[in-house]
């Protein structure tokens, strides 16, 4: 049904007015940032289709501001707007991580790492240095781009903890054909990466690889121990 066939108490804007943002689907929220429609289709049938072609909610908050505003249909001024209200759930999800006691919640982190980077389409490596209580110090990203992990030096890794005086770190990285399904390479990695933290005195608590929307943790597949 088009907007303009709706009774106003039950259009997007109005209905939002009056019932909250939390009474509204998906699809009509991203209506209320669009505001307006293109010929031929309004404004909640020009986001309903979007949402169904980008793969749902998940997919679309992964797309980067570029790919929002090269949207037929969409354009700079309504494409600023809507990657301006997914990068504050970015930011939201980045700052919820700060005083969380990281070790046994990877869920927390991969909710950020999910909505920052589920969205890359070549690999991308990074770490989360932590403090003694394994709470968030820092979030960096190492390297970007096709690159065999064998090629990856404690170095790099850990230069950031050091400079950090982090206590511990836990590693990321992304697997752009959106399985994130550890590979024997994965593995060998973060087994010879906790070796080399354990000589400078930084734990590896876990690593977490992001493909999509979904995550794997090796420390909970028992690929490795922490403490």
């Amino acid at each position: 049904m088009r907007v303009s066939e709706l009774a106003r108490a039950e259009r997007p804007r109005e209905k939002l007015l009056e019932r909250g943002p939390e009474a509204l689907s998906d699809a009509e929220l991203l209506a209320v940032l669009l505001r307006t429609g293109v010929s031929g289709e309004d404004v909640l049938e020009l986001a309903r289709r979007w949402l169904k072609e980008a793969g749902g909610l998940e997919s679309l908050a992964r797309a980067d501001a570029r790919q929002i505003m090269n949207r037929k249909g969409v354009g700079l001024a309504k494409g600023a707007v809507v990657a301006a209200a997914l990068e504050l759930g970015r930011r939201l999800a980045k700052r919820n991580l700060v005083g969380q006691q990281l070790l046994d919640r990877p869920e927390v982190a991969a909710e950020y790492l999910t909505l920052r980077y589920g969205h890359a389409r070549v690999e991308v490596f990074g770490a989360l240095t932590l403090d003694v209580r394994h709470r968030l110090l820092g979030i960096y990203e190492l390297h970007r781009g096709a690159r065999a992990h064998a090629e990856i030096e404690p170095a790099e890794v850990f230069n950031k903890a050091i400079v950090d005086n982090a206590h511990a770190v836990i590693l990321w990285h992304t697997h752009p054909s959106g399985d994130p399904a550890p590979s024997g390479d994965d593995e060998a990695l973060t087994r010879r990466l906790a070796e080399a933290g354990r000589l400078l005195g930084i734990t590896v608590l876990d690593h977490l690889i992001v493909a999509g929307s979904g995550f794997v943790s090796l420390r909970q597949r028992g690929i490795f121990s922490s403490p």
